[in-house]
This record gives C-alpha cells, structure tokens and sequence, in this order.
C-alpha cells in the first residue's frame, strides 16, 4: 500500500499556510470569546483555523485520524494522526499581542514524523522532519552551543496556576542557576526559538500534545534534546518536559526532577 508521506507532508505545509491567513486576516476582529477549564480560553478564529486545517485533511485522507485542541474527532484504523493546534497562542492573540502561530504534526504508527510550525505575523514558517533536519523558510537552523547554565535563557511555563505550588517551587530552584528567563505564552513560539538557537531551555508542566508534538521534534532535529522529568525521550502522552540545546539537560534536570521526587 503507498503511504503517501510525501502528499501528506505537502497537505500540512499548505494547511498551516491557509490557517496563518485566517488568523492575520481576523486579528483584531473576533466575533465572541469562550471560556474553557483551568482558565483556557478559546475564540471564534480558534474553530475557523482548525475547521481550515480540519477539511483540507479530510478532503484528501478522509481516513486519517485527527486530534485537534477544539474539535472531537472520529477515530479510524488508520496508522496515521494529525495533531493540531490551530491558534497556539490564544491569549495573546485575544489580547491584541502578536506572539501567536499554526503548530500541526503528523504522526505515523505512534511516532511524530513530521511537524511544521508557521508564525504569520513574522512570515517563519518551520519545518521539522524526522531523519531530515529542522528548517526555517528553507534554511537548516541549529540548537545553541551554551556549554554554562549562568549563560543560559530559560523558558518557563506561564501557566503559574496550572499547579503553582509545584511550579514556584522548580522556578525558585532555578531562577538563579540560569542567566535570564522568558515567557511567551505561546509553546510554539518557545519552541521555534530554542531550535534556531536564540534560546537554551524550555521547562513546561502543563502543555497538551498539540501544543508540543510538532515543536519537540523541530528542537530535536535542529541538534536538541527533549524529555519528559525522569530523563525518558518524550512521546506524545508525555505530560511535563524539559527541552535544551542537549548540553545543559542534565544539570537543569537533576536539580528538577530531585524536586519533584521529594
């Protein structure tokens, strides 16, 4: 039978590329403003841009299985699943704050193989494949080389209230290992950034696989390393990651998991 990895990888460029539009083309404009659990946020340009992606799969592999952050989805036999996040970013966007992007991986019997991310506003649009590098508009990116924690940016959730006794804690535990710390409120935003090297770590609690299946494997082949808090390779049930350069991973994982284990 032919896989057809090919179409579909050209299928996920195309639809990340006609869901950037609907985000720019309504920025600024939303209609109506839901609230979901654990203070989530979803609006109406969330339903339109995964409603986009959502059809484009279905015109083409009708079969395939899709998990979307806003929609429910049949399941099928099929070895193959889209994984999306439409608007990752959400609040920023409500907010008026350009730091929001399309994030969509494709899965292959339980393995993320291919993921791009496209961040409209600024027009990158990245591609990570498994085995074939990691790319922003066609050029090969690379993790950083920091070698020393103290010269190190860290990424920390900005989900404080996800579980904020737990995640104070870790953040107090290594605020002052690190140089500086950021928090975009966007996971693909955080992600692309560590893959081309402006940043060297990421440490996220509360991200869904959405949020993350496509930006772990951009990080992971652009040279980085990506685990869930015991040091196993992440997967996409993984619940709470630690992503880096891969040269500082142990000396920001000991001190957390050690926490987390106590």
């Amino acid at each position: 039978m032919e896989l057809k990895i090919e179409e579909r990888k050209n299928l996920a460029i195309l639809a990340a590329q006609q869901a950037g539009e609907i985000l720019i083309n309504n920025f600024g404009k939303i209609s109506f403003v839901n609230s979901k659990e654990k203070r989530e946020l979803v609006c109406n340009v969330d339903l339109e841009s995964e409603g986009k992606i959502v059809s484009l799969i279905k015109k083409d592999f009708p079969e395939d299985n899709i998990l979307g952050e806003e929609g429910k989805y049949p399941s099928s036999l099929s070895d193959f699943r889209w994984i999306i996040d439409a608007l990752d970013g959400t609040h920023n966007y409500i907010h008026l704050i350009k730091i929001f992007g399309v994030s969509i991986a494709l899965e292959y019997q339980e393995e993320v193989i291919f993921g791009v991310i496209y961040m409209p506003v600024t027009g990158e649009f990245y591609v990570g494949e498994k085995g074939g590098g990691a790319f922003l508009n066609g050029k090969k990116i690379k993790v950083s080389t920091k070698k020393k924690l103290k010269e190190a940016t860290l990424i920390f959730d900005s989900r404080l209230t996800f579980n904020k006794k737990l995640m104070l804690s870790s953040l107090d535990t290594l605020v002052d290992r690190v140089f500086n710390l950021r928090m975009f409120g966007s996971t693909a935003r955080s992600l692309t950034y560590l893959a081309e090297g402006k940043v060297d770590l990421e440490i996220e609690f509360s991200d869904q696989v959405w949020d993350f299946a496509a930006g772990l494997l951009l990080v992971e082949e652009a040279g980085g390393l990506a685990t869930d808090f015991e040091g196993n390779r992440w997967t996409t049930n993984t619940k709470g990651f630690v992503v880096s350069n891969g040269l500082l991973h142990k000396e920001v994982l000991d001190p957390l998991s050690s926490l987390l284990l106590t």
